[in-house]
């Protein structure tokens, strides 16, 4: 599996039949680890599933950590962690202790981090640097979870014995225990049960070898695990009503016509692509209710034409799940579109989800990219868990006049939930919601690096800036929990007015935010927090938060 090669072709799914094994799993980039069993005990591995930061880091805040430990993940499996050592050295692990040391787009899903016999073991959010922006769902430790120097982190429906400590933005929603603390002496969130969530869709193989993808059944108001001693509760397809998209040779990208792909979708096919980068022409087009679109390995889907690289109708109760959306050299107004403009059904009896959605402009030496967005909401009641849209701040094809694009998710439709959203370096505004009942349980954002002047940079002659979370003056309903928005102005002393901006009406629907200076020129700054409310975050005072 590779190790190195942030923006590499190659893409990997390595993936268990059911049993016992002995390994030591290494995870790196653009590699997907899973169980093929129905429940996560099906697959159990004694030593470790990890991903670490470069050993030689010491100390913790001197190297480069975990900061770009992205695009992989680990599902659907049961570890034993037995590697580590009893001597330890500035960069050794402990025993019985699992390491996840990441930051976005590396979720841990359907993981049960099992005792090593009598000893509990750990789930270890860190190695011997930073890390930033992690996600696990529907997950188990028998044990303590140690996020270390992990900076931000969202659980939803997970369990462990303990949380041991946290940086600046924990978030917990179905989860527990809760660890105990209040804001801002301990960075805690919690976002009570889950009102509504349904578990990824994941593949599996039966006791006759058939493969099926099985689609959890919805969870209302939910907390903790729903594997632990029982059958999921949920919907199989077999492998056959999939319309099967291969990639033609690892590390190559391979061009497909949408033309083919919707001819199957619209004869009632759901859509499976196996790992590859896919260079799209034309728009896929899922237009059947229930529809399950699954990625492995994080395939990739690249808009090779201009156009949107997928739309999905305003129907009820399609997934779309596993796929990383990267924006090719020709603008397009969106790269993924739920509904059409103006769509008002409501789907709240069969919501349509986006499970490890990730978007991505710029940063590979293979295309230039540029888009106007990179997720546009229209339908109702769309569900989003786990999303990072990224505008590349490092890599190939970036810059402020090369990469352009203006904001990462913008949503029109009602009702829409997001469990673990992280949106980072657009131009403009980060996220723009102007549906009215938004909900969004963790956000993570960084504002561009890049800006090279405030004239650049500049609300439309409004104001200083632009906010990372704009919430339409329209709305009078929305919600948030866990909101960190922070800067690195590298290029130029400008200021942002505010990290959030949002009617007056709706300020108090905000629980729990935080500014941060990261870095960057002396004179840049966050000015406040919500609206005129915060302390401004410079070089001189990096970190704010309300309450206070």
């Amino acid at each position: 599996m590779p190790t190195s090669g942030q923006f590499n072709q190659s893409r990997y799914a390595i993936l268990f039949k059911p049993g016992a094994y002995n390994l030591d799993v290494r995870v790196g980039y653009y590699t997907e680890v899973a169980g093929l069993g129905l429940s996560p005990d099906d697959v159990t591995i004694t030593g470790a599933v990890r991903t670490q930061d470069d050993p030689s880091t010491n100390p913790i805040d001197a190297g480069p950590g975990a900061l770009d430990n992205f695009w992989r993940m680990a599902e659907n499996l049961a570890v034993v962690p037995t590697l580590g050592s009893l001597t330890l050295g500035p960069a050794s692990i402990p025993l019985n202790q699992d390491v996840w040391a990441v930051s976005q787009a590396a979720p841990l899903r359907r993981i049960h981090v099992r005792q090593n016999g009598a000893t509990p073991s750990t789930l270890r959010l860190f190695d011997v640097g930073y890390s930033s922006g992690g996600f696990m769902a529907d997950s188990k430790v028998e044990g303590a979870v140690e996020p270390g120097s992990q900076q931000q982190w969202l659980s939803r429906n997970s369990e462990w014995t303990q949380w041991n400590d946290e940086v600046w933005n924990d978030v917990f929603v179905g989860s527990t225990p809760v660890p105990s603390g209040t804001w801002p002496s301990a960075a805690i969130t919690n976002g009570g049960d889950a009102p509504i969530v349904r578990e990824k869709p994941f593949l599996y193989i039966d006791q006759g070898g058939n493969y099926f993808v099985m689609v959890p059944a919805l969870k209302y108001n939910s907390r903790g695990v729903d594997w632990n001693g029982v059958s999921p509760a949920g919907t199989p397809i077999p492998i056959q009503d999939f319309y099967i998209v291969k990639a033609a040779a690892q590390g190559q990208p391979t061009a497909i016509d949408a033309s083919a792909i919707n001819a199957a979708l619209s004869n009632g096919k759901h859509l499976l692509f196996t790992p590859g980068v896919y260079y799209v022409n034309g728009t896929i087009q899922v237009t059947t209710p229930g529809t399950v679109v699954l990625g492995l390995g994080l395939a990739t889907l690249v808009a090779n034409n201009g156009n949107p690289i997928m739309t999905v109708a305003d129907v009820d109760g399609v997934s779309v799940a596993g796929l990383l959306f990267d924006a090719g050299p020709t603008n397009t107004s969106t790269l993924l579109q739920m509904g059409e403009a103006g769509s008002s059904v409501d789907h709240s009896s069969n919501p349509s989800f986006l499970f490890d959605v990730f978007c991505r402009v710029g940063g590979p030496s293979q295309y230039a990219g540029t888009t106007s967005s990179c997720v546009t909401i229209n339908s109702s009641n769309v569900v989003g868990d786990n999303l990072w849209l990224w505008r590349a701040d490092h890599g190939s094809n970036v810059g402020w006049t090369q990469n352009l694009a203006d904001s990462g998710l913008i949503v029109n439709g009602a009702s829409v939930t997001m469990y673990g959203l992280a949106v980072e370096h657009f131009q403009k505004y980060q996220t723009v919601w102007n549906g009215e009942g938004g909900r969004v349980y963790f956000y993570q954002s960084e504002m561009p690096y890049d800006p090279p002047n405030q004239t650049a940079w500049r609300n439309d002659g409004n104001g200083n800036g632009y906010a990372s979370y704009k919430v339409a003056d329209s709305v009078t309903d929305h919600r948030a929990w866990g909101v960190g928005v922070y800067c690195y102005f590298r290029d130029a002393a400008v200021v942002a007015d505010r990290a959030i901006e949002v009617p007056p009406g709706v300020e108090s629907g905000f629980t729990d935010m935080v500014t941060f200076w990261l870095n960057g020129t002396s004179g840049s700054e966050i000015a406040h927090i919500i609206n005129n409310d915060g302390t401004a975050v410079t070089i001189g005072n990096r970190k704010a938060t309300l309450p206070p």
